[in-house]
This record gives C-alpha cells, sequence and structure tokens, in this order.
C-alpha cells in the first residue's frame, strides 16, 4: 500500500513538504543515519524503516515497536533537519487520513492539525485504502501521541552530542 501512496504528487504548493522513497532505508543507512544524528554510535536504527524526507532532510519513518505486529500496524515517527522528534501516527491508517487532511510527517510534528488543508486526492487514497473511518486530524495526533506521550523524550535522550 506503501508503494502505492508514493505514486501520487506529493506537492509543497499543496501544502505537504515530502518526498518519498521507492524503497526503506538498508539498514547500514539506517545505523549511519542515527548515529550521525544522536552522536551515539551504539545505535543502529533497527527499529525504524525510513521511507520518505522532506525538503530539508529530515525523514518519516515507521517505528517498529509492536512486536510481532505488520508494519502497517507500527506508528509512524518523523525526525527533523534540526531536532524536531515526534509521532506523526499511530499505524498506517491513521497517517492516510492526515495527509488526506494535508498533513504530510513534516507538518504534523511542527505545525499540528491547525496547519491543515484537505487534499481530494488523498483522500479519495485513504477512502479506497484505510480500514479506519475518517476522524479528524487534531483526533488522530492527540491519539497518537496520547499512545507514545514519551518517544521524543525518549529518543532524545539517546543523544550524546555536547
Amino acid at each position: 500500500m506503501l508503494a502505492a501512496l508514493h505514486q501520487l504528487e506529493f506537492s509543497y504548493d499543496d501544502g505537504i513538504d515530502f518526498e518519498p522513497f521507492e524503497e526503506f532505508f538498508p539498514a547500514e543507512e539506517n545505523t549511519v543515519w542515527i548515529q550521525a544524528w544522536t552522536g551515539n554510535e551504539g545505535l543502529d536504527g533497527a527499529e525504524f524503516r525510513i521511507f520518505g524526507q522532506d525538503g530539508t532532510g529530515g525523514y518519516a519513518a515507521f517505528w517498529l515497536v509492536r512486536e510481532g505486529r505488520p508494519i502497517e500496524d507500527q506508528p509512524i515517527v518523523f525526525f527533523g533537519s534540526e531536532g524536531e522528534v515526534g509521532v506523526v501516527a499511530s499505524n498506517l491508517a491513521d497517517y492516510l487520513w492526515l495527509l488526506a487532511d494535508g498533513l504530510g510527517p513534516l507538518e504534523a510534528v511542527e505545525y499540528g492539525a491547525e496547519s491543515a488543508k484537505a487534499n481530494p486526492e488523498f483522500a479519495r487514497f485513504a477512502q479506497e485504502h484505510a480500514a479506519a473511518a475518517k476522524r479528524p486530524a487534531a483526533e488522530l495526533l492527540a491519539r497518537a501521541r496520547a499512545e507514545f506521550p514519551s518517544f521524543a523524550e525518549d529518543f532524545l535522550g539517546q543523544c550524546q552530542y555536547q
């Protein structure tokens, strides 16, 4: 489903600053990225599957935190190029509905639901592919953040820059 989603046009002019990747980052690139981002050579990034970036190089990823569950049931997180970190969505279906409301990973973490601007193309896609019913962006973001309230703090706690 992610490959089909990434065939749609992500347009900065429509309010979504996102460049999808054709494939997940390889494990070696995850390791290089997370060590550079955190300054922590003990991390390998294995719990993340990076699938795209914003125009400044911030990454969107599935966070493999729900053991034994398929990737589409895993939360989506964002790591900005300027140190922004946050949970974007509880799962892929919720992410689709955020896109339908015009929120990409960067916008969800940086600006929240206030920047939502409906995107008909993504709304059609979500209608066809998301098992969950449409909910407002503010509700989706609140749900994800309530489920993983310490994600950013925990992740940033692994940073070793001085």
